[in-house]
């Protein structure tokens, strides 16, 4: 039996053009290496990875692994999961709010202090009790590396433009990508 979802991820879900089939004409074409995020399935996709991924916080280690999960999902960079057993709890605290994505549901969110004492607030967040197709999301964490310092394999993570969307920039990702100007319609 199939899960109902609520009536606004149905209505979100239903107000997409791009889903990965093809390609639009504006997208980068990819070089040997790496991957066009218009290449990425609308609904997204969760896949587990062979990857390093650190996470740190004025030099603070908040999380490291070699077990992370990505959502890739057309026009946007991946968003790293990361296990929770891998993230210093010593460093999290539950933050206040949630936000609603149309795919994985309501979103927890967690702030994140250095050894330091610098804070920074709604940093993190998870899904604690996702939709179906995303329950193997259930115990992960991602973070924004706008404002925290996040690598993949040694390679430092840009953040995706437009401050919402937790998209993590690799050197081997061509776009453009959902979040930069004139990018409301993708």
């Amino acid at each position: 039996m199939s899960e109902r979802l609520p009536e606004w991820a149905s209505r979100a879900r239903s107000g997409w053009r791009w889903t990965g089939a093809e390609r639009p004409p504006f997208a980068a074409v990819p070089g040997p290496g790496e991957e066009s995020v218009w290449d990425y399935p609308r609904p997204p996709r969760l896949e587990a990875v062979d990857r390093r991924v650190v996470v740190r916080l004025d030099g603070t280690p908040i999380a490291e692994t070699h077990r992370p999960m990505r959502v890739l999902e057309t026009s946007h960079p991946p968003t790293y999961y990361l296990p929770r057993e891998d993230v210093r709890d010593e460093h999290l605290l539950p933050a206040p709010g949630t936000s609603r994505c149309e795919w994985k549901g309501s979103a927890t969110y967690w702030t994140v202090r250095s050894a330091g004492g610098r804070v920074e607030e709604r940093v993190g967040w998870s899904y604690e009790e996702p939709f179906a197709d995303f329950a193997a999301l259930r115990g992960y964490l991602s973070f924004y590396p706008s404002r925290l310092e996040c690598f993949v394999d040694g390679a430092r993570v840009l953040p995706q433009a437009g401050g919402f969307y937790g998209g993590w920039v690799t050197p081997d990702l061509v776009g453009p990508f959902k979040g930069e100007p004139g990018s409301t319609g993708w």
